[in-house]
């Protein structure tokens, strides 16, 4: 397969970490399962349905979807073949770019094209109509910047410190400390946090205490489990492994044996 990461326009990099392009070569099986990670972000999958279709533990997807935050892993396969490009927001993107509660969204998706055609786009049928994944970005960035521009006046600077603060500390600090450098009580800093990034506070700071300790094993950054572990400030090594099967689907020693991640936290299951 052929896999490229882009990076978005200057005007969009404050709600997008990265396109990604997928397409399979002639000689790729026509189908394909994989597992996808929970990893704090929402996202945006086209896939040219006269190529291959999608499936998620069996649901047949849309060929455009936007999709909310994960709290599990979940399976994802192809009949067919890959003409796909994909989206990686950044968590807050589903309130500030598209106007959505993003706790409608969690473990789940919708069809993109009825919010577009509201909109005045007819999304898939213009991603459809070309081939280059560079024209098909432009499209989307296009897409993307008009909702922006109507949307983003309800983006929340508390939601977005809240958020930094928890990606600098690898998601160690505690929800207390976060209510009290905003002034906020549990209640209310738990809504706004659920509307704009989908989760609760809580569960948004495990997945990224996660997310650090699968980049140090990604990076085989460590001697033995329990060094990670310590690195990321889980109370031992059992713990680490249990939030791994949770997030990932595997222990990590199978995720390194079993899996080959394509694209961040996207891996191709292997016998």
């Amino acid at each position: 397969m052929q896999f490229r990461q882009i990076p978005p326009p200057e005007y969009l990099r404050d709600y997008i970490r990265f396109f990604w392009v997928l397409e399979s070569n002639n000689t790729d099986v026509a189908a394909a399962t994989f597992r996808t990670i929970a990893d704090g972000c929402p996202g945006l999958i086209f896939q040219h349905q006269d190529q291959g279709v999608l499936f998620q533990n069996d649901k047949q997807l849309p060929g455009t979807i936007l999709y909310g935050q994960a709290t599990r892993h979940a399976a994802l396969r192809i009949s067919g073949r890959f003409d796909t490009i994909g989206i990686f927001f950044y968590p807050h993107a589903l309130k500030s770019i598209f106007g959505l509660n993003a706790d409608e969204l969690t473990d789940t998706c919708l069809d993109l094209d009825g919010i577009a055609a509201s909109r005045g786009f007819q999304l898939s049928a213009q991603l459809t109509d070309i081939t280059s994944p560079e024209a098909r970005i432009d499209i989307l960035c296009s897409f993307l910047l008009a909702q922006l521009t109507k949307h983003n006046r309800l983006s929340d600077k508390a939601m977005h410190h809240a958020l930094d603060r928890i990606r600098q500390t690898n998601g160690n600090i505690s929800v207390k400390a976060l209510r009290e450098e905003l002034q906020l009580s549990e209640r209310s800093f738990e809504r706004k946090f659920k509307q704009h990034v989908g989760i609760t506070p809580k569960l948004f700071a495990r997945i990224a205490q996660f997310q650090a300790s699968m980049q140090l094993l990604r990076q085989s950054d460590y001697n033995k489990l329990s060094d990670i572990a310590f690195e990321n400030e889980y109370a031992d090594q059992s713990h680490f492994i249990r939030a791994f099967k949770e997030f990932a689907g595997a222990s990590p020693f199978q995720f390194m044996k079993k899996s080959e991640e394509l694209i961040e936290n996207l891996s191709i299951l292997t016998k």
